[in-house]
């Protein structure tokens, strides 16, 4: 919290040259939902990783400093800031929730196909006539009234116990080998079927939704606990031919696949200009922070599009520099070493896999925004986690938090000691079978 406070008294210097006057207001806010989050882990999952919530909090923090810096810049009747808060607010005591009616995650288990269910209907419910709202060219996000709501920010956690849930049961059976080609081991062709499903969906969702970034972070979900579940490179393998031939596929088939193949290769052409120039003022907006930054409240990232949502990594690498940028990349990566640390720690096959999952998913939305940005994929215009604008992000991000917490209190619990067996009277046998 003094980390954020300070980068909040930098943005208010910066562009007012003044200390902020609701400094004390906001800090205590920030506080008590820390402190209230931190004596509920303590009452709940006392033996809880202890670092997933300090990194988790620094990450929400300073996107809400981004967040009220860009809404200096665009004036007095911008309020993403207070929207934010107030998303972050209900997003605390969501995992908090978590944390105290989920005593076991183990319990998760026992509705693998429940979870299964209800994942496809939140991936499925954008499509809903009425329901669906289509920006962008992208149709991912349900409104009612003046709410808006990305359904898939619950389904990827949906997705993830289901399939946890399914290969703790099947991963016998799929670690089975076939044929060999070329030396390589290959899975039984009957085995195929749900990498397949996988594949399947994860198309149906780019075709139907338009959205690649939710269409790559699913199928790569599935391949990654696959491979976690087998311990066979084979899935790995064939999971990338699968998606390269997708890519490809709809790379011939859709406009909006080709212009973002566009933007990717050059996009400072005539035909990607006239098109969008968002990807380049982002790039400009890094290139122009260097090394150090412009500092907090001093640079221009409000001359991006979407700065404070899809490009607010830009935004920091404007005013915080490649220093500023890589020690929030740290942050992202401790976070994801803690979560396989939970994963190896864990006793269970389920939560095993349950941890493995949730924690890739962070990291693969984070490759996936940050590439896109840089430049070494394609941008597909997913969230950055905590950092972002957006309440279904910040929802979904710090429930992972929870479970994975939940999770790690399991795994690091010492083992109760086994009682020892009662010594039977003088002069009576003892019958052993």
């Amino acid at each position: 919290m003094t980390i954020v406070l300070l980068a909040y008294v930098a943005v208010g210097l910066g562009v007012n040259d003044t200390v902020p006057l609701d400094l004390l207001t906001h800090g205590g806010a920030l506080l008590a939902l820390t402190v209230g989050f931190h004596i509920v882990l303590r009452w709940r999952a006392s033996y809880a990783d202890p670092l997933m919530l300090p990194i988790a909090s620094l990450l929400n923090g300073l996107g809400l400093v981004m967040i009220h810096r860009l809404d200096l810049a665009k004036g007095p009747e911008s309020e993403m800031a207070g929207r934010q808060v107030m998303w972050s607010a209900l997003a605390v005591v969501v995992a908090a929730l978590v944390l105290v009616f989920l005593r076991d995650h183990r319990r998760l288990r026992r509705y693998t196909y429940t979870f299964m269910a209800a994942g496809l209907i939140f991936l499925l419910l954008p499509l809903v006539p009425g329901l669906g709202r289509q920006i962008y060219g992208a149709r991912i996000w349900i409104g009612i009234g003046p709410l808006s709501f990305q359904p898939g920010e619950v389904a990827k956690i949906l997705l993830a116990i289901f399939f946890a849930g399914y290969l703790v049961q099947t991963r016998d059976a799929l670690s089975l080998v076939g044929r060999k080609i070329l030396g390589f081991p290959l899975p039984r062709a009957r085995d195929l079927g749900p990498i397949l499903i996988a594949w399947i969906a994860s198309l149906m969702v780019l075709v139907l939704e338009r959205d690649l970034g939710s269409s790559l972070l699913f199928f790569g979900l599935f391949v990654a606990m696959l491979y976690v579940a087998t311990e066979r490179i084979s899935w790995i393998a064939i999971g990338l031919g699968l998606f390269a031939g997708g890519a490809y596929l709809a790379y011939l088939l859709f406009d909006h696949v080709q212009q973002r193949v566009m933007f990717w290769l050059d996009p400072w052409s005539d035909a990607a200009l006239a098109q969008s120039d968002q990807l380049v003022r982002g790039l400009m907006g890094m290139g122009a922070g260097g090394l150090l930054g412009t500092g907090l409240g001093q640079g221009h990232p409000y001359l991006t599009y979407f700065a404070e949502s899809d490009f607010i990594v830009p935004s920091f690498a404007e005013e915080l520099g490649l220093v500023g940028l890589f020690a929030i990349l740290m942050l992202y990566g401790l976070l994801v070493e803690r979560g396989l640390r939970t994963a190896l720690g864990t006793r269970d096959g389920f939560g095993k896999l349950l941890a493995t999952g949730l924690t890739f998913s962070i990291a693969m939305q984070l490759f996936v925004v940050v590439g896109g940005v840089t430049r070494v994929i394609p941008l597909t215009g997913l969230t950055t986690p905590f950092l972002s604008q957006g309440g279904s992000s910040l929802l979904a991000n710090w429930a992972i938090v929870a479970i994975l917490l939940r999770i790690s209190d399991h795994a690091r619990r010492p083992v109760p000691p086994a009682k020892p067996m009662a010594t039977p009277p003088s002069g009576q046998a003892v019958v052993t079978s």
